[in-house]
């Protein structure tokens, strides 16, 4: 596997080693020994969600405030989608800063997100299928998210907003600096 930081520290992108021959191909997807000796973090995953959408879907940006936040390990297994994670950590150098990359059944990558970040993705294939672990249980109460148009945020999300499909529930979100949960 290899690990690549990406400018926000924490936040980082996996790719596996895949193998490949004339029946297709191989790959380890988690192997937690590997995830630990590369990652340098050991993390009880213990939950995996699953979520298929369609073309311009934008879903997000969600998190969960302490003490249910989640650590989460993204990938695609069909299609494409532009994945985000906001760093909400307040004492952070990057702070409400953003960073996205392009997800794929193709590529194989994936994306860590820390506790501690909003997340969401917009889904550029016609449909897209994600999976994803989490180490914490999902908390209702404790459920937070960004409005994933913040306009300080000036997120690109790599579809024409004007397309977007978004739930009623994000499309009310607050914007960072007016979020109750984080003030």
């Amino acid at each position: 596997m290899t690990v690549t930081p990406t400018p926000i520290e924490g936040l980082l992108i996996l790719e596996p080693r895949v193998f490949h021959d004339d029946r297709g191909y191989f790959f380890e997807s988690f192997n937690e020994r590997t995830f630990r000796e590369e990652t340098g973090h050991t993390l009880p995953f213990i939950q995996d969600n699953q979520a298929r959408s369609t073309r311009h879907v934008l879903r997000g940006l969600h998190f969960q405030k302490d003490p249910y936040a989640q650590t989460k390990l993204l990938r695609v297994l069909e299609g494409a989608i532009w994945d985000v994670a906001v760093d909400l950590r307040k004492d952070s150098q990057t702070y409400g800063r953003w960073f996205g990359v392009e997800l794929s059944a193709e590529n194989k990558l994936q994306l860590l997100v820390p506790r501690g970040f909003a997340h969401g993705y917009s889904v550029l294939s016609e449909t897209a299928e994600v999976l994803y672990k989490c180490d914490n249980a999902y908390h209702k109460m404790s459920e937070g998210g960004v409005r994933f148009d913040d306009p300080e945020l000036n997120i690109d999300w790599k579809i024409d907003l004007r397309d977007a499909i978004v739930s009623d529930k994000d499309l009310v979100q607050p914007l960072l600096r007016e979020n109750p949960i984080l003030l």
